[in-house]
């Protein structure tokens, strides 16, 4: 098994598990369930530097990051930096991350948050709206094309944007009409190898409809810079940030150096 064949086994087993404790009619009672989602599409768009902060303590491939890292302080700070969206992880067994991460984030957050996790079922989607997020990622390699368009209608049935993450050509065939934004992870998720190039390779297969995102990898101002010359307009980065003692003093070095 891949990697990423165990994280969806084990995701498989959490979702069933917090089905039962807590009921989708339940969900739809969290005072966030009712608030109006933002655009994070639309702040890629409108923004200078495109980046979107991301929270983790940790990776698989990297093991522990920022292991006491707290969510309010370094997201509140993102915010305040200027970041034109933050991901949050919510996977707690490979990525340190809870739900409860992304709750006690929102409220300090003045731009769009990606709940950042493994979706495999539309239980995730009501929780991610219940949680306060504004946008879902589906990662085509852990779904059918027939799974992404009936999560991606579903999420934005509920009012929710949707980055599709894609890693190469073929994965593309997930895109449907549903899809805000189209990512592409400069690392595999199954062997967990790296490579910007990635990012570069795919950029003109990516229809212009979808905002582009280039994710992961991404340590250096030129290389947003030449990603930008090929249609990114977004650019997920989080170990170059979280790596840091401060991660919000690192953004705003990076979006000053960036301009």
């Amino acid at each position: 098994m891949t990697i990423l064949d165990k994280i969806i086994e084990s995701k498989k087993v959490e979702v069933a598990s917090r089905k039962l404790s807590t009921p989708i009619s339940t969900l739809e009672k969290a005072p966030a369930f009712s608030r109006k989602c933002l655009s994070m599409k639309q702040s890629l768009l409108n923004s200078e530097s495109g980046i979107i902060s991301e929270f983790k303590r940790k990776s698989p491939s990297l093991g522990w990051i920022h292991e006491d890292a707290d969510v309010v302080d370094v997201t509140s700070g993102y915010s305040a930096a200027g970041a034109s969206g933050i991901s949050i992880l919510t996977d707690l067994e490979y990525f340190g991350g809870t739900p409860m991460d992304l709750m006690a984030a929102r409220q300090f957050i003045t731009c769009p948050v990606l709940r950042k996790d493994f979706v495999i079922d539309e239980y995730q989607l009501y929780e991610a709206k219940a949680m306060g997020a504004d946008v879902v990622l589906l990662i085509a390699a852990a779904l059918t094309v027939e799974q992404t368009f009936e999560l991606a209608c579903k999420a934005h049935e509920l009012g929710l944007e949707v980055l599709l993450e894609v890693h190469n050509a073929e994965e593309l065939g997930h895109a449907n009409d549903y899809v805000d934004m189209l990512g592409v992870n400069n690392r595999n998720l199954k062997t967990f190898e790296q490579s910007i190039q990635t990012s570069f390779d795919l950029a003109a297969l990516i229809p212009d409809k979808f905002v582009k995102v280039s994710e992961s990898g991404i340590s250096k101002t030129e290389t947003v810079k030449e990603l930008r010359k090929v249609g990114y307009k977004g650019f997920l980065m989080g170990e170059n940030f979280m790596k840091e003692e401060n991660p919000a003093e690192a953004l705003v070095r990076f979006i000053s150096n960036l301009q």
